[in-house]
């Protein structure tokens, strides 16, 4: 008997285009000598439990979706102490994280990956009492990914992120917090801030200086200032966009720890999910806890080298939930 497999994936994302390839992604998986059980995503936390119930009981498990399907996989994964490798299919509308990795965007081929590649033992982030794979972030924007109409996305596509993110330009909100980190504490004002295990998050890349790497133990940060005037949040964008290789605006930080304390409950997202309102956030960094399946190691060294990443899209997020729930609306 082959090994078993457990195949998780969410019907909707991507304007569902895994229904035009599930039989031939499922027969990839036969012919890898994997006896496979598939399952398909109910709710928003479904594939949590899920891979959290069966984890002890399959040698691999394969999902299929954004980047948010991938977070919940593997939050139940870490969820219940059992390492069993991960593959993934990306099948969402950004996919920063398998940008990251070095997989193909062409489903049948990244089946492939996922059922015959190597394993890379990859970071985790523990938020609090969560995870994340590849960013958690608040501040502008980051409510774009899970407030934009699924039908409007499918319409639009990234235009409509961007029609949506700059109506918080005319009212940006922000947060004042004391940021502790390896003895350090800063304390000011900001409007955005994330911490990443990503080669790109939003198609941004390069923003933290030196080498970037997916297992090396430390997270990037990057905290963006509340500009005071027109000419700091032209230095800020200046930044953003690569033009800048340095900038007043804004702290970028390596570290495997991380505290953040504000007056006030801030919104979090993770892997561009709602990820509730904290006052106080833990971040610790969970070396090479998940054994993610990749296609060769060195693909992924060679991508933090690139000087940008080709097709990455522009604001982040997949947003799983509001797919599945416009998609089984009546």
């Amino acid at each position: 008997m082959g090994q078993k497999l457990l195949f998780i994936f969410n019907a909707h994302s991507g304007k569902g285009k895994i229904k035009d390839n599930l039989a031939a992604i499922l027969d990839t998986f036969v012919k890898a000598g994997y006896e496979v059980t598939v399952y398909t995503t109910q709710c928003q936390g479904d594939a949590i439990e899920k891979a959290k119930k069966e984890a002890g009981n399959y040698d691999r498990i394969i999902c299929s979706g954004g980047d948010g399907t991938l977070d919940e996989v593997i939050t139940g994964v870490m969820k219940s102490g059992t390492k069993v490798p991960v593959g993934y299919i990306p099948a969402g509308s950004t996919n920063d994280f398998g940008n990251s990795l070095g997989i193909d965007k062409d489903m049948v081929h990244a089946a492939d990956i996922a059922a015959n590649g190597i394993k890379f033992p990859c970071d985790i982030g523990e938020f609090n009492d969560d995870y994340f794979v590849y960013v958690a972030a608040f501040g502008i924007f980051t409510e774009v990914s899970y407030t934009t109409n699924q039908s409007l996305k499918n319409m639009l596509g990234h235009v409509a992120y961007i029609l949506e993110g700059a109506k918080q330009l005319l009212d940006i909100p922000s947060y004042r917090m004391q940021v502790e980190y390896d003895g350090n504490v800063i304390y000011d004002e900001f409007i955005y801030g994330m911490i990443t295990n990503s080669m790109s998050v939003g198609g941004f890349k390069g923003i933290i200086p030196g080498d970037i790497s997916l297992n090396d133990g430390v997270f990037e940060i990057t905290l963006v200032r509340t500009p005071k005037n027109p000419i700091e949040l032209n230095e800020i964008l200046t930044f953003l966009a690569g033009m800048s290789k340095d900038s007043n605006m804004i702290y970028t930080i390596q570290t495997n720890h991380i505290k953040m304390t504000s007056n006030e409950e801030v919104p979090w997202t993770l892997d561009g999910e709602f990820g509730g309102n904290h006052q106080v956030v833990r971040v610790n960094n969970c070396n090479k806890a998940i054994e993610i399946v990749v296609e060769d190691e060195d693909k992924i060294k060679a991508i933090s080298t690139m000087d940008e990443i080709e097709d990455v899209d522009v604001i982040d997020s997949d947003n799983d939930k509001s797919e599945i729930d416009d998609n089984n609306k009546v």
